[in-house]
């Protein structure tokens, strides 16, 4: 490029002289610029500033970049030297040189065009761009890398290489193998690579890098950094989907567009029982036992079409084995235009499901432990002769049946043992039974027996039958025993109207015979029903006295026959009900020990007697306080823990507080028996045998045990003075409890010759209305403070 030069007046800042290049750089001949000021060439104020600065200032040399003025009013930018220079006449001058840049800005400019455009494509990419120097240096990045590796803008902006590597290593799950890769990459220039990264957020890239060349040298390298996030878990998935078909217990079959067999899992050869290839591009319909393959077809693409599958029941024929149902989830797979691509099978088999089916049925029928017919099974039948029995005017008879005491074979010999002891018994009752009647297990050891037909007579005699075939002797694992049974009837429809009623009132025949001594049979009457109906009632009426105020504690005192005064009282629980009046305790009691209620009177009975004792002491009338305990309440695990706590709640010294009880208590279980009695002895209890002579005497308990006191029962007494039997087991009884340093006690005590006769006898108490009945509290009270009355009663 040819460089415009003039020559300038140092004084004057005149043009003295310009050669052509100037003409050209500013569209003006070399004449009409001679003699000019140089100003003239300037286009910008800062020029003029320039040309107005001191000669010496300029003479020294200035090169700067500016832009003149072209005669067609555009500016021209050029690179412009000045220094001074000494003419040949000696005076001074400038000499100024400019080279026209217009070619080198227009390529800076479309250079600044290619870089923003490459900077826009780089922003714009898909991937993370990261360019570095050889010495690992960054050049250049895009936006896409700070959003993936979430760079802080302060790490940008400061230009800090080493705390961005840092920042992104932090990143990376595995840390340590990532720096490792990167100094491998590093230490190889012309390596390329390609690696999966996973950041701790979850995120997974891929990382691709190249070296970058110029000249054909590596000068640096180029990173690019791709989200693969989601192409990582389609691929798990598809893998996942890989293993869940590979390895499903369930059939599974795909097939194309064509209904044709393309793959099969494990699961479903197993099930086929054959090899894949015999099946392979075979239609999916050749797998099923099918009537018309077609129809079948059509009624699957329907499905298809409506829900997107199609669901049912079908055989599979197998190879080498037998047919088996299978539960068929066929569904089908469009593309994006709607059309079928493939379709994917789901066998289950249902050979278990059937079998399971098949149990619960019999389960649902049958007996699981007899196999006889259940209550179900039964109940079917009689609707059928019901309804037969209402066409033809015909009856029937059922039969209750329960094993008597077969409790005690569970208890000794065990659950398995009576189990297998049922199942004979089934056998045996089945034998005496016609193929027209049924013969059903209610559960435990209770049977129904449907007569087919049946009258008062057949009923009787299959009765006696079974009563007779229950007598011959049972064995079992080498062991005889006996088993008998009770039985009661009920006739349809003299009884009842339906098996309910009928099952309901053979049970109340049966459990009358029970009641009556068991081992026999009964028929249902009317009767029964009203007697349990009162019994129910009684029970309800019963359990709501307590909370109702309806019961009390009366005191039947106690008298020394040697000095004629009170020494103790019994605790006697008396009720007295609206509707039903004074309800006698031989009514009640017996009932509540039936039903268990007596546990809840009991407790109740002891704590009221307990605090009375405890008052009287503390008023100065001290006597023992006598309280009955049932067998049932004996055994109550805390019965001793509950007595000893009432002892302290009411402050009341244990020798003020005796228990009777009967003599059945000591006989069940005698060794846990023996053991509470030392204990409450040892609280300082005393101890007392009820009603004694009446039950299963066992004399051997009255030396060991802690017993302080015999009472008489009534039924001895009632008979003195006249009946010599009474007189001779009375008198044997004070011999031995005076022989064995025991009280004696007579009850029921009503005449002045039963007590002057006891009283002869050496007899130590009586208690009875020759002194006076059960009486309240207060009355009792009232007698201690007047022993006087009490003299007048016993001595008539």
């Amino acid at each position: 490029m040819l460089e415009a030069v003039c020559l300038v007046d140092e004084a004057s800042l005149l043009i003295l002289a310009a050669n052509h290049a100037v003409a050209e750089l500013v569209g003006k001949p070399v004449h009409e610029l001679v003699n000019t000021p140089v100003q003239g060439l300037a286009a910008t104020p800062q020029d003029f500033v320039f040309w107005s600065q001191p000669v010496q200032a300029l003479a020294e040399g200035i090169h700067s970049e500016t832009s003149v003025l072209h005669a067609s009013g555009a500016l021209v930018p050029v690179e412009r030297s000045v220094r001074g220079v000494t003419l040949p006449n000696g005076g001074g001058a400038l000499l100024l040189t400019m080279i026209d840049l217009t070619a080198q800005r227009s390529t800076e400019r479309e250079l600044e065009t290619l870089l923003s455009e490459l900077r826009a494509t780089l922003d714009s990419a898909a991937d993370g761009m990261l360019v570095c120097a050889m010495d690992g240096s960054i050049r250049a990045f895009n936006q896409r890398l700070v959003n993936i590796w979430r760079i802080p803008a302060e790490l940008l902006t400061r230009r800090d290489d080493p705390a961005v590597f840092a920042h992104m290593a932090k990143q990376v799950r595995e840390a340590e193998l990532y720096s490792e890769r990167l100094r491998e990459i590093a230490a190889d220039p012309m390596q390329e690579s390609s690696d999966i990264l996973e950041l701790t957020e979850g995120t997974v890239l891929e990382r691709r890098s190249v070296p970058q060349f110029s000249r054909g040298l590596p000068v640096g390298r180029v990173y690019s950094f791709r989200d693969v996030t989601r192409q990582a878990e389609t691929q798990a998935h598809l893998r996942l989907a890989a293993r869940v078909f590979e390895s499903s217990l369930d059939a599974i079959f795909i097939a194309d567009s064509q209904h044709r067999i393309l793959r099969m899992n494990p699961g479903c050869l197993k099930l086929i029982g054959s090899a894949t290839e015999l099946h392979v591009g075979q239609p999916a319909v050749s797998l099923f036992e099918l009537e018309s393959p077609d129809r079948w077809m059509t009624d699957v693409k329907a499905g298809w079409k409506t829900s997107g599958f199609w669901e049912g029941e079908l055989w599979l024929p197998r190879v080498g084995l037998p047919p088996c149902a299978v539960q068929l989830s066929w569904v089908v797979v469009y593309d994006d235009g709607g059309k079928v691509m493939q379709s994917i099978g789901f066998m289950r088999d249902l050979t278990a499901q059937h079998n399971a089916q098949k149990r619960i049925k019999e389960l649902a029928y049958t007996d699981v432990l007899t196999g006889l017919p259940n209550r179900l099974l039964l109940s079917q039948r009689v609707e059928t002769a019901i309804a037969d029995a209402q066409e033809q005017s015909d009856g029937f008879a059922v039969l209750f049946l329960d094993l008597d005491r077969f409790k005690i074979i569970n208890d000794s010999l065990g659950h398995p043992f009576g189990d297998r002891v049922l199942q004979l018994v089934a056998e045996r009752l089945q034998t005496c039974l016609r193929q027209t009647d049924m013969l059903c297990r209610l559960g435990g050891d209770e049977f129904v027996i449907y007569l087919h037909g049946g009258n008062a007579k057949v009923a009787e005699g299959v009765s006696r039958r079974i009563l007779d075939e229950m007598l011959r002797p049972f064995t079992l694992d080498d062991m005889g025993f006996s088993i008998q049974c009770s039985i009661g009837i009920a006739l349809y429809p003299h009884d009842g109207l339906s098996l309910d009623d009928l099952i309901k009132q053979a049970d109340t025949a049966m459990y009358r015979i029970k009641d009556r001594g068991r081992g026999s049979y009964g028929f249902y009457q009317p009767q029964m029903n009203a007697n349990l109906l009162s019994r129910m009632k009684l029970e309800h009426s019963m359990r709501q006295a307590l909370g109702l105020d309806r019961m009390a504690v009366h005191y039947q005192p106690q008298v020394n026959l040697e000095t004629g005064r009170i020494t103790g009282a019994e605790a006697l629980l008396r009720w007295r009900d609206p509707d039903l009046g004074a309800v006698s305790p031989a009514v009640f009691i017996p009932l509540a020990e039936e039903c268990g209620y007596i546990v809840a009177l009991g407790a109740w009975v002891m704590e009221q007697a307990i605090r009375q004792c405890a008052g009287w002491v503390e008023l100065g009338h001290p006597m023992v306080v006598s309280v009955n305990v049932s067998a049932l309440e004996f055994r109550q695990p805390d019965f001793i823990d509950r007595l000893t706590a009432l002892l302290a709640t009411y402050q009341l010294p244990a020798h003020w507080l005796e228990l009777e009880l009967t003599e059945s208590i000591l006989l069940q279980d005698a060794h846990e028996t023996e053991q509470r009695l030392r204990l409450l002895g040892d609280l300082g209890v005393r101890l007392a045998i009820d009603d004694f002579g009446t039950g299963y005497s066992n004399l051997g308990y009255l030396k060991k045990l802690p017993i302080q006191k015999l009472k008489v029962d009534q039924s001895f007494v009632r008979g003195l003075p006249e009946d010599e039997g009474d007189r001779a087991i009375v008198g044997a009884v004070i011999s031995m409890g005076h022989a064995l340093r025991i009280e004696v006690v007579a009850e029921g005590v009503e005449t002045l010759a039963q007590k002057e006769l006891l009283q002869q006898m050496g007899c130590d108490q009586f208690q009875g209305f020759l002194c006076a009945p059960g009486l309240t509290p207060e009355d009792l009270g009232e007698l201690l403070l007047n022993p006087e009355l009490v003299q007048q009663r016993i001595q008539g």
